[in-house]
């Protein structure tokens, strides 16, 4: 084998290592946050969309869907069980479904949203400062390639 590929071999490998790494450390946050959601009988979906709602109000129903980046039927799958759960409120503006919290949605927003946020930041207390600008840098580049 050449010494240009042993080279590319490694960096193939390491290329996956780091998709591993990645993979593994997104699937694990993601069961430790909806183990933490759990006292709020919230999914991390419910939770996203408990937060995009609060934040942005009213917001369109595709405006919300672009937002979480998910489908047409997802979005109304999810609204309907979050209206089900009495969390949301849906309002048709002639063409526009508008979504908004309501009393009970506002109240879990505002209990819910800064310990989950503090939850989510404790996960990097292990990186300094400047470990974790520069992990954020080195993924906004990745993002910015896709």
């Amino acid at each position: 084998m050449s010494k240009e590929a042993f080279g590319k071999t490694k960096d193939i490998r390491l290329g996956l290592l780091l998709w591993f790494r990645l993979a593994r450390f997104y699937n694990q946050s993601n069961r430790l946050s909806n183990q933490h959601l759990k006292k709020w009988g919230l999914t991390i979906a419910q939770f996203d969309l408990l937060a995009q709602v609060g934040a942005l109000q009213p917001i369109s129903q595709q405006e919300l869907a672009d937002k979480l980046l998910v489908s047409k039927g997802n979005i109304t799958q999810m609204l309907a069980k979050m209206e089900k759960l009495e969390l949301i409120l849906r309002k048709q503006e002639w063409r526009t479904k508008r979504i908004s919290l309501t009393t009970k949605g506002q109240r879990l927003y505002e209990e819910v949203i800064p310990l989950q946020e503090s939850f989510q930041a404790a996960q990097f207390e292990k990186l300094d400062r400047t470990e974790k600008k520069q992990l954020l840098s080195i993924l906004k580049k990745l993002h910015d390639k896709s």
